[in-house]
């Protein structure tokens, strides 16, 4: 299918066999068990999940090509979630220039828990070679950045990436699956903030993290996401 027609598709609600043409919002924050003590859908708690917040995820995993999705309050949630998988002494690739507030939450956040981070020239394929350390675990990607619009070779990474066991993640707010999809190219985190170009009306506040695969690191998202 056509982009445009998995954007239409995916969401919308079948919850219950129901099928709205316009997704229902689903306020309640708890939810009944049956007779014999399970839940429909397993929506018990909507911090936990919740049919609204299932069916944003699942179109997103399926616009960004990858296995699951996990929505957030706001996009620094989702890239806060993504450095809560690490632990201390691990070492971060950033770009030099990158969202203002991604580099305070490294610096003034999580420094202080030992993480380690050098900032790198990502258009200079050579420096982000000579930058990783042993202890390197991720490599955070901003493509076009933020201010500059300095360009990644996002697969060039992933290639040098991969050969070091580094996992990669691409902030894809700019470009939308419209104009790129990261995990096509290899990587195995695509952020957004969804409050811009997927919210489109300032009127929604939102981040969201994209999958390549159903593994340890996405069960410790899921569980950082369902704490949060």
């Amino acid at each position: 299918m056509k982009l445009e027609t998995i954007a239409i598709q995916s969401t919308q609600g079948n919850i219950d066999n129901i099928k709205s043409v316009s997704s229902p919002i689903h306020l309640s924050t708890t939810y009944l068990r049956n007779e014999d003590g399970s839940f429909t859908d397993d929506f018990r708690y909507s911090r936990l999940d919740n049919p609204n917040r299932r069916l944003l995820e699942n179109s997103l995993a399926q616009l960004e090509k990858g296995k699951l999705a996990y929505a957030f309050s706001s996009g620094m949630a989702a890239i806060s979630a993504v450095f809560q998988t690490l632990k201390p002494n691990d070492h971060v690739l950033i770009p030099d220039d990158v969202f203002f507030n991604v580099k305070m939450l490294i610096s003034d956040i999580f420094q202080q828990w030992g993480l380690k981070y050098t900032s790198v020239d990502m258009a200079d394929l050579n420096e982000v070679s000579k930058a990783l350390q042993k202890n390197t675990k991720l490599i955070w990607i901003e493509t076009p950045s933020n201010p500059l619009l300095k360009i990644t070779d996002i697969k060039a990474v992933v290639k040098i990436a991969k050969s070091n066991n580094v996992l990669v993640a691409v902030d894809n707010t700019w470009l939308t699956p419209v104009l790129q999809n990261p995990i096509d190219l290899g990587t195995d985190i695509v952020m957004h903030s969804t409050t811009k170009y997927f919210g489109g009306h300032s009127d929604v506040m939102g981040g969201c993290l994209i999958l390549k695969e159903n593994n340890e690191l996405s069960t410790k998202i899921k569980q950082i996401q369902m704490l949060s």
